[in-house]
């Protein structure tokens, strides 16, 4: 892109928006600026114009985002089929399986979950479609890393804050990678509380009709009641399943 087509001032109104989060709620300009590290002047200046047209509001020091940010993320999910499509196929794996299932896409270094069907919490967050969580300890996250070339997944990992979020967590890039390679090779990945002590995950790749990867699926569930060494076993056909399912319904 040419460096006359990028809208400065547009792009750093997203970088304010994106701050907010599930633990940032309400945010100073001193908050805002440190997190996104732009200046004060232009972080208030982003503020106010989200405040001025109503998808902020201001007390006089700190911001929330009202609901009206949420047509920002509603116009992706009415303009793409995938997560209306994804999530019928999540109720049934769901109901089979009697865990929740969820659905992602690739973000940079996160996953974005598009749809779930949830039977219980098994996460201390609560995940609905717009969640993010780090792709590189997330077993969709695998998935997703697995099917981009080995260049590509290097770079991501690169970018990321490769966190040891439990003491199980990998964080390694070579021993990612290596993960990402016997992943590509076995078609599923599995977590074993590497993102949160307690849970457990299994992911498969989504695929289009021309075998291009689109999203990941997976199940989660308590650790406690299904080991990481059974996850396979358990969910694994019910996964490739609802795979084969949505294939043909994938077309590009």
């Amino acid at each position: 892109m040419r460096e006359t087509d990028f809208v400065s001032g547009f792009g750093r109104g997203l970088k304010v928006i994106e701050a907010f989060g599930e633990t940032r709620q309400r945010l100073s300009i001193a908050e805002a600026s440190k997190l996104t590290e732009l200046d004060r002047a232009t972080v208030r200046r982003s503020l106010l114009t989200l405040a001025e047209l109503g998808y902020a509001d201001y007390d006089g020091k700190f911001f929330t985002l009202t609901p009206k940010i949420l047509r920002l993320g509603h116009a992706y999910l009415a303009a793409t089929p995938l997560p209306a499509l994804l999530q019928p196929h999540l109720d049934l794996l769901s109901e089979k399986a009697g865990q929740s299932a969820s659905a992602s896409v690739l973000d940079g270094t996160e996953i974005v979950y598009i749809a779930r069907a949830s039977q219980r919490r098994v996460m201390s967050i609560n995940l609905t479609p717009g969640s993010r969580l780090p792709a590189y300890c997330a077993s969709m996250g695998r998935v997703l890393l697995a099917a981009l070339a080995e260049s590509e997944a290097r770079a991501i990992l690169a970018r990321s804050e490769l966190k040891q979020n439990t003491p199980k967590t990998r964080t390694d890039p070579d021993e990612l990678i290596a993960e990402f390679r016997r992943v590509r090779a076995e078609g599923y990945a599995v977590i074993d509380q590497e993102l949160e002590i307690g849970l457990c995950s299994i992911a498969v790749p989504v695929d289009n009709d021309r075998g291009e990867t689109v999203a990941a699926i997976n199940i989660g569930a308590p650790a406690a009641l299904v080991p990481a060494a059974e996850m396979k076993e358990r969910y694994l056909s019910l996964l490739k399943e609802t795979q084969a399912a949505l294939r043909p319904l994938l077309r590009r």
